[in-house]
């Protein structure tokens, strides 16, 4: 049993300096970044609208930015993000 203790602390010390690769690259936080920012927007963009008298009816719920704009953008941030996570950091230009 010691010798099996030794020989794990032998082998997990190693070389304290080796470089620590992380999974994805700076690009690839980039985009992810964007993608949420896109996707905050579109959230933010979607909110509001509403009435505060519930007998009175806001049309103000049904413009543009509410049904078009918004969805549209929190779909081209989750797109985004679906790009960052596949795209390789790897990959040279």
């Amino acid at each position: 049993m010691y010798l099996c203790l030794m020989s794990s602390k032998q082998s997990t010390s190693g070389n304290p300096k080796t470089p620590r690769e992380f999974i994805f690259g700076p690009q690839n936080y980039l985009w992810m970044f964007i993608g949420l920012a896109l996707i905050a927007l579109g959230y933010i963009l979607m909110s509001g609208g509403g009435s505060d008298d519930p007998n009175v009816f806001n049309p103000e719920i049904f413009s543009f930015q509410r049904i078009r704009l918004a969805p549209a953008l929190v779909l081209a941030g989750l797109g985004l993000q679906v790009y960052a996570i596949l795209r390789s950091p790897h990959k040279k230009k």
